[in-house]
Protein backbone atom coordinates (compact mmCIF):
# COMPACT_ATOMS: atom_id res chain seq x y z
CA UNK A 1 0.00 0.00 0.00
CA UNK A 2 2.85 2.38 0.77
CA UNK A 3 4.47 1.69 -2.61
CA UNK A 4 1.19 2.32 -4.40
CA UNK A 5 0.57 5.58 -2.51
CA UNK A 6 4.10 6.77 -3.35
CA UNK A 7 3.68 5.88 -7.04
CA UNK A 8 0.36 7.73 -7.22
CA UNK A 9 1.50 10.80 -5.31
CA UNK A 10 0.38 13.89 -7.19
CA UNK A 11 -1.70 11.78 -9.58
CA UNK A 12 -4.37 10.10 -7.46
CA UNK A 13 -5.63 9.67 -3.89
CA UNK A 14 -6.23 6.21 -2.46
CA UNK A 15 -8.91 5.98 0.23
CA UNK A 16 -9.51 2.84 2.28
CA UNK A 17 -12.05 2.57 5.08
CA UNK A 18 -14.99 0.68 6.51
CA UNK A 19 -17.71 -0.09 4.01
CA UNK A 20 -20.43 1.20 6.31
CA UNK A 21 -18.69 4.58 6.60
CA UNK A 22 -18.14 4.80 2.84
CA UNK A 23 -21.78 3.95 2.10
CA UNK A 24 -22.90 6.53 4.68
CA UNK A 25 -20.72 9.21 3.07
CA UNK A 26 -22.13 8.40 -0.39
CA UNK A 27 -25.74 8.51 0.84
CA UNK A 28 -25.16 11.90 2.46
CA UNK A 29 -24.11 13.32 -0.91
CA UNK A 30 -26.99 11.86 -2.90
CA UNK A 31 -29.02 15.06 -2.53
CA UNK A 32 -26.25 16.98 -4.32
CA UNK A 33 -25.40 14.25 -6.83
CA UNK A 34 -27.88 11.42 -7.43
CA UNK A 35 -25.47 9.75 -9.83
CA UNK A 36 -23.35 8.57 -6.88
CA UNK A 37 -26.05 6.02 -6.09
CA UNK A 38 -24.60 3.81 -8.83
CA UNK A 39 -21.58 3.17 -6.57
CA UNK A 40 -23.51 1.68 -3.64
CA UNK A 41 -23.86 -1.91 -5.05
CA UNK A 42 -20.06 -2.15 -5.39
CA UNK A 43 -19.17 -1.08 -1.84
CA UNK A 44 -18.84 -4.59 -0.45
CA UNK A 45 -15.94 -6.82 0.44
CA UNK A 46 -12.38 -5.55 0.73
CA UNK A 47 -12.67 -2.47 -1.48
CA UNK A 48 -11.50 1.12 -1.51
CA UNK A 49 -11.71 4.24 -3.67
CA UNK A 50 -9.10 5.75 -5.96
CA UNK A 51 -9.77 9.37 -6.91
CA UNK A 52 -8.02 10.89 -9.91
CA UNK A 53 -8.48 13.40 -12.72
CA UNK A 54 -5.57 12.01 -14.76
CA UNK A 55 -5.54 9.47 -17.56
CA UNK A 56 -7.39 6.41 -16.27
CA UNK A 57 -5.37 3.90 -18.31
CA UNK A 58 -2.12 5.27 -16.89
CA UNK A 59 -3.40 5.17 -13.30
CA UNK A 60 -4.71 1.62 -13.74
CA UNK A 61 -1.37 0.43 -15.12
CA UNK A 62 0.52 2.05 -12.24
CA UNK A 63 -1.68 0.23 -9.72
CA UNK A 64 -1.43 -3.16 -11.42
CA UNK A 65 2.35 -2.96 -11.84
CA UNK A 66 2.97 -2.81 -8.09
CA UNK A 67 2.75 -6.25 -6.52
CA UNK A 68 4.57 -8.03 -3.72
CA UNK A 69 5.12 -11.80 -3.42
CA UNK A 70 2.99 -13.68 -0.91
CA UNK A 71 3.32 -17.14 0.57
CA UNK A 72 0.63 -19.78 0.07
CA UNK A 73 -1.43 -20.18 3.23
CA UNK A 74 -3.32 -23.31 4.15
CA UNK A 75 -7.03 -23.00 3.36
CA UNK A 76 -6.66 -20.04 0.96
CA UNK A 77 -8.06 -20.30 -2.56
CA UNK A 78 -5.36 -20.40 -5.21
CA UNK A 79 -5.80 -17.73 -7.92
CA UNK A 80 -3.30 -19.52 -10.19
CA UNK A 81 -1.92 -22.97 -10.95
CA UNK A 82 1.02 -23.63 -8.61
CA UNK A 83 3.75 -25.66 -10.34
CA UNK A 84 6.72 -27.18 -8.51
CA UNK A 85 9.55 -27.06 -11.07
CA UNK A 86 11.94 -29.94 -11.60
CA UNK A 87 15.41 -29.52 -10.15
CA UNK A 88 17.32 -29.48 -6.86
CA UNK A 89 15.33 -28.40 -3.81
CA UNK A 90 18.07 -27.87 -1.24
CA UNK A 91 16.31 -30.26 1.17
CA UNK A 92 18.22 -33.02 2.91
CA UNK A 93 17.51 -36.68 2.03
CA UNK A 94 15.42 -37.02 5.21
CA UNK A 95 12.61 -35.09 3.46
CA UNK A 96 12.13 -37.80 0.83
CA UNK A 97 9.24 -39.40 2.71
CA UNK A 98 7.48 -36.04 2.87
CA UNK A 99 7.81 -35.72 -0.91
CA UNK A 100 6.51 -39.24 -1.43
CA UNK A 101 3.41 -38.47 0.65
CA UNK A 102 2.58 -35.75 -1.89
CA UNK A 103 3.26 -38.09 -4.84
CA UNK A 104 6.23 -36.02 -5.99
CA UNK A 105 8.86 -38.09 -7.84
CA UNK A 106 12.31 -37.35 -6.47
CA UNK A 107 15.86 -38.65 -6.38
CA UNK A 108 18.93 -37.99 -4.27
CA UNK A 109 21.57 -35.99 -6.12
CA UNK A 110 24.72 -34.56 -4.48
CA UNK A 111 23.32 -34.97 -0.98
CA UNK A 112 20.00 -33.21 -1.59
CA UNK A 113 16.51 -34.03 -2.79
CA UNK A 114 15.91 -33.30 -6.46
CA UNK A 115 12.49 -33.22 -8.14
CA UNK A 116 12.64 -35.18 -11.40
CA UNK A 117 9.63 -33.67 -13.24
CA UNK A 118 7.41 -30.60 -12.97
CA UNK A 119 4.54 -31.25 -10.55
CA UNK A 120 1.29 -29.30 -10.23
CA UNK A 121 0.79 -28.81 -6.50
CA UNK A 122 -2.40 -26.74 -6.55
CA UNK A 123 -4.92 -26.07 -9.31
CA UNK A 124 -6.43 -22.65 -9.90
CA UNK A 125 -9.56 -22.22 -7.79
CA UNK A 126 -8.70 -25.04 -5.34
CA UNK A 127 -7.86 -24.54 -1.68
CA UNK A 128 -4.24 -24.85 -0.62
CA UNK A 129 -3.77 -27.88 1.61
CA UNK A 130 -1.60 -27.88 4.74
CA UNK A 131 0.96 -30.23 3.18
CA UNK A 132 1.32 -28.10 0.05
CA UNK A 133 1.62 -24.92 2.12
CA UNK A 134 4.31 -26.53 4.32
CA UNK A 135 6.28 -27.74 1.29
CA UNK A 136 6.19 -24.32 -0.40
CA UNK A 137 7.31 -22.73 2.85
CA UNK A 138 10.24 -25.17 3.15
CA UNK A 139 11.28 -24.41 -0.43
CA UNK A 140 10.85 -20.66 0.16
CA UNK A 141 8.49 -20.42 -2.80
CA UNK A 142 5.98 -17.57 -2.76
CA UNK A 143 3.66 -18.29 -5.69
CA UNK A 144 1.02 -15.66 -4.94
CA UNK A 145 1.10 -11.86 -5.00
CA UNK A 146 -0.54 -9.04 -3.09
CA UNK A 147 -1.78 -5.96 -4.88
CA UNK A 148 -4.75 -3.80 -5.78
CA UNK A 149 -7.07 -4.86 -8.59
CA UNK A 150 -9.36 -2.22 -10.15
CA UNK A 151 -12.87 -3.70 -10.24
CA UNK A 152 -15.05 -0.83 -11.50
CA UNK A 153 -14.59 2.62 -12.99
CA UNK A 154 -16.96 5.50 -12.14
CA UNK A 155 -16.93 8.43 -14.55
CA UNK A 156 -19.59 11.09 -15.13
CA UNK A 157 -22.30 9.02 -13.48
CA UNK A 158 -21.49 5.81 -15.37
CA UNK A 159 -19.98 2.64 -13.90
CA UNK A 160 -18.17 0.28 -16.26
CA UNK A 161 -15.53 -2.48 -15.99
CA UNK A 162 -11.88 -1.44 -16.26
CA UNK A 163 -11.37 -3.68 -19.31
CA UNK A 164 -13.00 -0.90 -21.33
CA UNK A 165 -9.81 1.10 -20.79
CA UNK A 166 -7.91 -1.44 -22.90
CA UNK A 167 -9.87 -0.39 -25.99
CA UNK A 168 -7.66 1.77 -28.24
CA UNK A 169 -8.55 4.29 -30.94
CA UNK A 170 -7.50 1.74 -33.56
CA UNK A 171 -9.99 -0.78 -32.13
CA UNK A 172 -12.80 1.77 -32.29
CA UNK A 173 -11.87 2.76 -35.85
CA UNK A 174 -11.72 -0.89 -36.92
CA UNK A 175 -15.20 -1.60 -35.50
CA UNK A 176 -16.58 1.55 -37.12
CA UNK A 177 -15.18 0.67 -40.55
CA UNK A 178 -16.53 -2.86 -40.23
CA UNK A 179 -20.00 -1.45 -39.55
CA UNK A 180 -19.76 0.93 -42.52
CA UNK A 181 -18.79 -1.96 -44.81
CA UNK A 182 -21.75 -4.04 -43.64
CA UNK A 183 -24.18 -1.15 -44.17
CA UNK A 184 -22.80 -0.56 -47.67
CA UNK A 185 -23.08 -4.26 -48.54
CA UNK A 186 -26.66 -4.41 -47.24
CA UNK A 187 -27.57 -1.27 -49.17
CA UNK A 188 -26.16 -2.63 -52.43
CA UNK A 189 -27.88 -5.99 -51.93
CA UNK A 190 -31.34 -4.58 -51.15
CA UNK A 191 -31.18 -1.55 -53.42
CA UNK A 192 -31.98 0.81 -50.54
CA UNK A 193 -29.75 3.93 -50.86
CA UNK A 194 -27.43 4.83 -47.99
CA UNK A 195 -24.50 7.19 -47.50
CA UNK A 196 -21.81 4.46 -47.08
CA UNK A 197 -22.87 2.94 -50.44
CA UNK A 198 -22.50 6.21 -52.41
CA UNK A 199 -18.85 5.53 -53.49
CA UNK A 200 -19.93 2.11 -54.77
CA UNK A 201 -22.79 3.68 -56.73
CA UNK A 202 -20.33 5.98 -58.50
CA UNK A 203 -17.90 3.12 -59.17
CA UNK A 204 -20.65 0.94 -60.63
CA UNK A 205 -21.95 3.85 -62.72
CA UNK A 206 -18.45 4.49 -64.08
CA UNK A 207 -18.06 0.82 -65.00
CA UNK A 208 -21.39 0.96 -66.82
CA UNK A 209 -20.27 4.05 -68.77
CA UNK A 210 -17.04 2.31 -69.77
CA UNK A 211 -19.05 -0.72 -70.94
CA UNK A 212 -21.39 1.48 -73.01
CA UNK A 213 -18.47 3.39 -74.50
CA UNK A 214 -16.68 0.18 -75.49
CA UNK A 215 -19.83 -1.30 -77.04
CA UNK A 216 -20.70 1.88 -79.02
CA UNK A 217 -18.99 4.69 -80.90
CA UNK A 218 -19.43 7.08 -77.98
CA UNK A 219 -16.07 8.04 -76.43
CA UNK A 220 -15.10 10.21 -73.48
CA UNK A 221 -11.77 11.05 -71.92
CA UNK A 222 -11.55 8.14 -69.46
CA UNK A 223 -12.62 5.51 -71.98
CA UNK A 224 -10.28 6.65 -74.79
CA UNK A 225 -7.21 4.71 -73.54
CA UNK A 226 -9.24 1.56 -72.96
CA UNK A 227 -10.76 1.65 -76.43
CA UNK A 228 -7.34 2.21 -78.01
CA UNK A 229 -5.97 -0.87 -76.26
CA UNK A 230 -8.92 -2.97 -77.32
CA UNK A 231 -8.57 -1.71 -80.90
CA UNK A 232 -4.88 -2.69 -80.95
CA UNK A 233 -4.52 -6.34 -79.81
CA UNK A 234 -0.73 -6.23 -80.23
CA UNK A 235 -0.40 -3.34 -77.76
CA UNK A 236 -2.71 -5.13 -75.32
CA UNK A 237 -0.64 -8.33 -75.62
CA UNK A 238 2.61 -6.35 -75.13
CA UNK A 239 1.19 -4.70 -72.00
CA UNK A 240 0.17 -8.08 -70.59
CA UNK A 241 3.62 -9.52 -71.37
CA UNK A 242 5.35 -6.57 -69.68
CA UNK A 243 3.31 -7.02 -66.52
CA UNK A 244 3.99 -10.76 -66.50
CA UNK A 245 7.77 -10.20 -66.76
CA UNK A 246 7.73 -7.48 -64.12
CA UNK A 247 6.49 -9.81 -61.37
CA UNK A 248 9.39 -12.36 -61.57
CA UNK A 249 11.85 -9.44 -61.76
CA UNK A 250 10.49 -8.10 -58.48
CA UNK A 251 10.84 -11.53 -56.88
CA UNK A 252 14.43 -11.88 -58.11
CA UNK A 253 15.28 -8.43 -56.74
CA UNK A 254 13.87 -9.35 -53.33
CA UNK A 255 15.77 -12.64 -53.33
CA UNK A 256 19.03 -10.99 -54.42
CA UNK A 257 18.95 -8.36 -51.66
CA UNK A 258 20.03 -10.73 -48.84
CA UNK A 259 22.76 -12.19 -51.11
CA UNK A 260 24.22 -8.74 -51.81
CA UNK A 261 24.12 -7.89 -48.13
CA UNK A 262 26.05 -11.07 -47.36
CA UNK A 263 28.87 -10.33 -49.85
CA UNK A 264 30.87 -7.96 -47.55
CA UNK A 265 30.79 -10.58 -44.82
CA UNK A 266 32.12 -13.16 -47.29
CA UNK A 267 34.98 -10.84 -48.30
CA UNK A 268 35.88 -10.31 -44.64
CA UNK A 269 36.06 -14.08 -44.12
CA UNK A 270 38.40 -14.40 -47.13
CA UNK A 271 40.68 -11.69 -45.72
CA UNK A 272 40.81 -13.49 -42.38
CA UNK A 273 41.80 -16.72 -44.12
CA UNK A 274 44.63 -14.91 -45.91
CA UNK A 275 45.94 -13.76 -42.50
CA UNK A 276 46.27 -17.38 -41.51
CA UNK A 277 44.45 -16.64 -38.30
CA UNK A 278 47.30 -14.44 -36.98
CA UNK A 279 46.04 -11.04 -38.11
CA UNK A 280 45.11 -9.91 -34.61
CA UNK A 281 48.36 -11.14 -33.11
CA UNK A 282 50.41 -8.10 -34.21
CA UNK A 283 47.78 -5.33 -33.71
Amino acid sequence: MQQIRIALRGKAILLMGKNTMMRKAIKEHLEKNRQLEALLPYVKGNVGFLFTDKDLSEIRKAVLDIKVPAAARSGSVSPIDVILPAGPTGLDPGQTSFMQALNIPTKINKGQVEVTIDVQLVKKGDKVGPSEATLLQKLNIKPFTYGLIPTQVYEDGFVYPPTVLDVTDDDILSKFLSGVQKIAALSLWTGIPSLPAVPHYFANAFNNLIAVSVATDYTFERSKDIKELLANPEALAALATTQTKAEPAKQETAAAAPTKAAEPAKKEEEEEEEDGGFGGLFD
